[in-house]
């Protein structure tokens, strides 16, 4: 959700700061008091194109600021949210601690621009797909992503829900062993004489290092048995004057065990209590001592003495080095290239029965992935039919009741050919009107096409949830009760969604949660021009403003009442409709 805006210096603002609620908030004003300047700064801040043109007068540069409370995003698409997360992740983006981060949009007088997020320096495209799943802007400029193909599909397979969701991860991973596949085979057979070779040199690799066998960790062991067997006569010396000293071999008259272990006795017997802890130190001596001497005799007869055992392991550390020269800096090394190696020899066998298993393989696949795709294409038919059917009932409650949404879901005759990641079919959005079925945004006025897109919102907002969606002229051309049907449905669409608008028209203003009004002032000096802020008005000053709206009429006690009335009673209509639900 958008909490925040902060705009200077961008066309006739200022300075402005615009707060946001939950729900839906209207922007109101004069005619050229800069409520397109808002809508501008929420397209720098979703990737638009940095016009500097846009940059006020005498300014050195445009600085647009949105705070983002992501906190409320707990609702959107797992997928939006999954891709937010890795975006922050792989821009190391740390959130603030209410769960809030900043994107800014700079743009200088001399069409540089810069683009922040978290306070970090990022591309302008980075900035555009973090606002892609949080910020949705519709109207006459922006309408773009509504027309591209791939935003039509996903509108189509949103509406499909579960059922479409499912349909497309199952075509997708087919999608995705089937191409690994026919690139496999393609490799295979258009490369034969070098993978062949490769081959060959892999199966040699392989032969020389299975047939030395080496184990892992190896080399380190190999290293302690020469260092034992170089010095074997030195270590033999010192274990065994230890193991006399200890255990009493050889010439010892008194074993240090033995005279511990007969001065513990003779302190036992003293029949002192005071000795008694000194005597169990001794005895735990003495059994530590006897282990000791333990393992220096078994360490001695381990110690190996035959000089053949010393040529063989420098021979077999030779050996291994040698192979670590080749294909590692260590024996792990080896035994990992070795797997690696493995690994793509079954990836480039060429034989003839290789070739022909892989080419089964594919024809397996593309049967499947045709059988996968004809499902995804039958359940987005059903669904393009239904939400054609839904948008069309809206459409005529927003004052276009001559047109009809048609959802085209077209399957091409070349096969497998033009199948993508997304289905074996194109989806194509169409509207059916007076001039007759034409493509979505060629037979449409900007205000239409944004009516459009506002009932496409609210019917995909029964499946969805979250982000904020703004609309500028979405009431272009309309008034009367097409107007107060704007107003309901955006309202409606505010229950799952933050909706900002751009409105000139009361009835739509007064379904507002938050209702902001964006004031012109004159500047004292030529080169000041207008300026422009943004203020909250609630009670008598929203009544006040709902009243200019209506006529202009602010200054008449007919005029008051008459808004006062409305906003009465599209307040009354938003808590019933909340009750009925």
């Amino acid at each position: 959700m958008l909490t925040e805006l902060r705009i200077s210096g961008l066309g006739v603002i200022d300075e402005a700061v615009a707060d946001f609620s939950p729900g839906l908030s209207v922007l109101t004003g004069e005619t050229g008091a800069g409520k397109t300047m808002v809508v501008t700064g929420l397209r720098l801040l979703a990737g638009g194109r940095a016009d500097p043109g846009r940059v006020r007068r005498g300014a050195e540069k445009a600085l647009v600021e949105g705070r983002f409370d992501l906190a409320t995003t707990a609702t959107m698409d797992d997928v939006d949210r999954r891709e937010l997360d890795e975006l922050l992740e792989d821009t190391d983006v740390e959130l603030d601690e209410d769960g809030s981060v900043i994107a800014a949009r700079r743009v200088g007088a001399d069409g540089r621009s810069r683009a922040r997020l978290g306070g970090r320096s990022v591309p302008a495209g980075t900035l555009a797909r973090f606002c892609a799943p949080v910020l949705a802007v519709h109207g006459q400029n922006d309408q773009l992503r509504l027309l591209r193909p791939d935003r039509q599909r996903d509108a189509v397979d949103a509406h499909g829900g579960d059922e479409a969701r499912a349909a497309l991860d199952a075509y997708r991973d087919t999608y995705r062993r089937w191409r690994e596949a026919e690139h496999s085979l393609a490799e295979r057979t258009g490369r034969a004489r070098e993978l062949a070779r490769e081959a060959d040199l892999l199966r040699m690799g392989l032969e020389e290092i299975d047939a030395l066998g080496p184990e892992p960790g190896e080399e380190a062991e190999l290293d302690a048995l020469i260092r034992r067997l170089t010095d074997s006569e030195e270590l033999r010396e010192v274990a065994g004057q230890a193991h006399e000293v200890l255990a009493g071999d050889g010439d010892t008259s008194d074993p240090v065990v033995s005279v511990l272990d007969q001065l513990r006795q003779r302190l036992s017997a003293a029949g002192d209590p005071a000795l008694d802890p000194i005597a169990t130190s001794i005895e735990q001596a003495v059994a530590a001592l006897g282990d000791a001497a333990t393992e220096l005799g078994l360490y001695l007869a381990e110690l190996p003495i035959d000089a053949a055992d010393l040529d063989s392991a420098l021979e077999r550390r030779h050996d291994l080095r040698a192979l670590t020269r080749k294909y590692g800096t260590d024996v792990d090394d080896v035994l990992a290239w070795a797997d690696r190696a493995r690994t793509r020899l079954s990836e480039v066998d060429t034989s003839d029965s290789a070739v022909a298993e892989l080419r089964s393989t594919v024809e397996r696949l593309a049967a499947e992935l045709g059988e996968r795709g004809a499902a995804l294409t039958a359940i987005r038919r059903a669904a393009g039919d239904d939400l054609a059917e839904r948008v069309s009932a809206e459409l005529a409650e927003l004052s276009m009741g001559g047109a009809r949404l048609i959802v085209r879901v077209i399957r091409p005759s070349d096969g497998l050919d033009s199948a993508t990641e997304s289905g074996l079919d194109d989806i194509e959005l169409a509207l059916d009107g007076p001039s007759g079925v034409v493509p979505l945004g060629k037979g449409a006025s900007g205000g239409e096409l944004s009516r459009v897109m506002l009932a496409l919102e609210v019917v995909l907002a029964e499946r969805s949830g979250g982000g904020t969606l703004v609309f500028d002229e979405v009431d272009a051309g309309v008034g009367g009760r097409a107007a107060l049907s704007i107003g309901k449905r955006l309202a409606r669409l505010a229950r799952t969604h933050q909706v900002i608008a751009v409105t000139h028209l009361a009835q739509v203003a007064a379904y507002a949660d938050t209702h902001l009004v964006v004031h012109k002032n004159t500047g004292s000096g030529a080169s000041d021009g207008v300026v422009s802020g943004v203020a909250a008005v609630a009670d008598a000053d929203r009544v006040t403003e709902l009243a200019r709206m209506l006529a202009g009429m602010e200054d008449t006690d007919t005029g008051l009442a008459h808004a006062r009335e409305l906003l009465e009673k599209a307040q009354q209509e938003k808590s019933q409709a909340q009750v009925d639900r």
